[in-house]
């Protein structure tokens, strides 16, 4: 139920990018286009072509924006691509500016099955490819070449099947490429680690024990998780609508980082020292807290008035905690945008986003409802995890900054959060070799 609110938001938002429905649609490219005589040159290779051989023109649609860089990116590909396989034909239309490319548009995605709401977006026979990417490019050089008989079509098939899922009320959509779907694992269990929310939570479920009831202590830490899950979701489904809208500006994403890169500065600061600026709950909040859930734990008060406690308590901690998570949804927002995902990838991210974020609540609270025990949070375990979120948002924001290529490929974004990992385990070992050297004090 919860998946399907926050996918109604995202679909609504990326549905947008179109403007009013066609009247009378023209009928797809196929019926449209003139007809294109097959090149009926003799083959001048060395090799004669076989029967199975396809000698026929490969047919490429793409729809592009002007003023769109990643069609850039696509046009010169695609040149290039022209020059290597001349039967290959590649037929671009301009969807922004030009009514009739638009409604064009509009007409193949209805009859492929795709939302025409993301240029570029790319057509070669029923494969559709949405944004542009060098995975993308070679996945449209494998289907290209497997058309032409010079790649054999198991290996573009394979490459086809790797990064499509099938997305309920979507059907198979692609994601963009793998090292979307691995970003969004390692960037989505990191931000699950969130010193803040696994506080209130375990606080939470600690007093709320003492009651010996275990249907209060399921439907309390339900209701708080319902409440923070869907709150902070449609924190990232408002990033997701705002990095869209405006893709094309570069200085967003520049700025997206640096404020990503400093609030993981602040993060590291409070590994290191006490005090100083902090994107953790204020101490002088933490009274109130424990305050309200004291009160909800107390026996004597119904259920409905615990529940709606309980909420309410969920809505403040999430206010109070945004600035302590906000950098990697931030970070992970404007790296779907700028790869623009179409709407049922964006569909499939989110829910996987969403599903490993939570992993770390649920087995807290699902450890706290069957053992009828309560882990609490430890100040070393928040240090810690303030080391790990704030290493890999710096290293995000540097990457997105300098290098963003490295995040479109698979090897890439493991080499980038392979460094994250290194970063944080020489960090670790430099801060315990510093306490081991630290002068002790001895009792006069």
């Amino acid at each position: 139920m919860l998946l399907a609110v926050f996918a109604t938001a995202l679909i609504v938002n990326v549905a947008t990018g179109s403007t009013g429905a066609a009247t009378g649609p023209p009928a797809p490219p196929a019926d449209t286009t003139p007809d294109t005589t097959p090149d009926t040159t003799p083959d001048t290779s060395d090799r004669e072509p076989t029967d199975e051989e396809p000698t026929e023109a490969a047919r490429l649609l793409l729809f592009w924006g002007d003023g769109c860089p990643h069609c850039e990116r696509e046009h010169e590909f695609l040149d290039e691509l022209e020059v290597r396989w001349p039967r290959l034909v590649v037929e671009r239309y301009e969807v922004w500016y030009d009514v009739d490319n638009r409604a064009l548009f509009r007409a193949t995605a209805e009859s492929l099955g795709f939302d025409a709401s993301s240029v570029p977006t790319t057509v070669v026979g029923d494969r559709v490819w949405v944004g542009f990417s060098d995975a993308i490019g070679e996945q449209i050089e494998l289907t290209v070449g497997s058309l032409l008989g010079d790649v054999d079509p198991a290996e573009a098939a394979e490459a086809a099947e790797s990064t499509t899922v099938d997305v309920p009320g979507f059907g198979s959509v692609d994601v963009g490429d793998r090292s979307l779907i691995v970003a969004t694992v390692l960037i989505s269990f990191v931000d699950g680690l969130n010193p803040c929310s696994l506080w209130v939570l375990s606080v939470l479920l600690a007093l709320v024990l003492h009651s010996q009831s275990r249907s209060r202590v399921l439907l309390v830490g339900t209701v708080f998780l319902l409440v923070t899950s869907l709150l902070y979701g449609l924190f990232i489904v408002g990033a997701y609508s705002a990095l869209d809208y405006v893709d094309e500006a570069a200085w967003i994403r520049l700025v997206i980082a640096a404020v990503a890169g400093a609030f993981g500065l602040i993060h590291l600061g409070g590994y290191f020292r006490s005090g100083g600026p902090s994107l953790s709950i204020p101490d002088s909040r933490k009274p109130g807290l424990y305050r309200r859930m004291r009160a909800l734990a107390q026996s004597e008060r119904s259920l409905p008035a615990v529940l709606t406690g309980t909420a309410t308590l969920a809505v403040g901690v999430s206010l109070l905690e945004t600035p302590c998570s906000a950098g990697l949804p931030l970070l992970w927002t404007d790296l779907l945008a700028s790869n623009d995902v179409s709407a049922g990838g964006a569909v499939a991210l989110f829910s996987l986003y969403l599903a490993i974020f939570l992993l770390d609540e649920l087995a807290l609270f699902g450890a706290a409802v069957v053992t009828m025990r309560a882990t609490k949070l430890q100040e070393h375990h928040g240090r810690m995890l303030k080391l790990v979120s704030g290493v890999l948002m710096v290293v995000l924001a540097i990457t997105m900054l300098f290098a963003p290529e490295q995040l479109e490929s698979l090897t890439g974004t493991l080499m980038v959060f392979g460094g994250a990992a290194l970063a944080v385990a020489v960090l670790v070992g430099l801060e315990r070799l510093r306490s081991g050297h630290a002068p002790t004090r001895h009792a006069t």
